[in-house]
């Protein structure tokens, strides 16, 4: 298994196209004092993935930087590969590669591309990256990988062709799925997204918020019939259940105490989404407030 030198077991998930690379360094650090061993993001057509991963591992001193995920569609296999192994060159354990197919609607929008059998093209493009030559960064160690894997088949491939999963939207019940099926020598990094107020009516806003576009999403929609959720369960923006299942809510005694559900369920590090009332809003002020809660320092 890829090393991954995580100082703890929580960190964070947050998408900040919205904001200038230099507030996202300084939110950064503050992460990183916070005690959060981790920074994942996405990638859907905002910043690019690889740079801003450098500039956040430069502009930190321990923190891991993941993405959560790399679109395979915005760039080709050898590009991926080889800007990673300059990445974990430069900053070793720190960097995680996450991969993900993405979803059709965006792929044909965005990248002008197809979208068509997604666990023949990843498996393909994995094995496009394990051709690239060694003598690309001699001597440096592949950083881990990680793919996006919702269905029974992709979670396979994590773990026969990547160095384990990156669940996103689940119940610690499909973690503990994921870990079933991967054994334990392989890395899954669970995201838990969180709304942080004991006002049941705001949690249920921001999480119906947020479900907006992945309810739109078959792979998405998929994903949640498989983990029990049902027809009903799939309006746009997810019914209450569904917003209930996907987003822990409450004081941070509560919240602290469902993220670690994915520990329990097998889960080696979570990664802690906070859902304001935009999807710009500040993360830190709840960050600050979960941190005594998980035990950091």
């Amino acid at each position: 298994m890829a090393t991954i030198d995580f100082s703890s077991r929580f960190g964070v998930w947050w998408t900040s196209d919205q904001w200038s690379i230099g507030d996202v360094i300084t939110r950064a650090r503050e992460v990183e004092r916070l005690g959060y061993a981790s920074l994942f993001y996405g990638e859907a057509g905002g910043k690019e993935t690889f740079t801003q991963a450098a500039a956040l591992l430069d502009g930190t001193e321990r923190l891991v930087v993941g993405t959560g995920i790399a679109n395979i569609h915005a760039r080709s296999a050898p590009a991926s590969e080889s800007g990673s192994r300059t990445l974990a060159a430069l900053h070793p354990g720190r960097f995680v590669l996450g991969l993900g197919v993405s979803h059709a609607p965006l792929v044909e929008r965005s990248y002008a591309g197809s979208y068509s059998r997604p666990l023949s093209t990843m498996r393909r493009y994995l094995e496009t990256m394990d051709a690239v030559p060694a003598e690309i960064e001699p001597g440096a160690a592949r950083p881990a990988r990680l793919l996006a894997a919702l269905g029974p088949k992709m979670i396979e491939l994590s773990g026969t062709a990547a160095d384990g999963a990156h669940p996103y939207l689940v119940t610690p019940e499909h973690t503990a799925h994921t870990r079933e099926r991967l054994g334990p020598d392989k890395w899954v990094v669970s995201e838990q997204a969180v709304a942080l107020t004991t006002d049941r009516e705001t949690g249920l806003r921001r999480a119906h918020q947020h479900l907006h576009m992945y309810s739109q999403l078959p792979n998405y929609q998929n994903s949640w019939l498989r983990q029990g959720f049902d027809e009903s369960d799939l309006v746009v923006g997810g019914s209450d259940k569904l917003a209930e299942g996907m987003v822990a809510m409450g004081d941070a005694e509560k919240v602290a105490a469902q993220v670690k559900q994915h520990l329990e369920a097998g889960a080696d590090h979570v990664v802690i989404q906070v859902l304001g009332e935009n999807p710009a809003a500040d993360p830190l002020p709840a960050l600050h407030e979960l941190a005594p809660a998980l035990g950091l320092s």
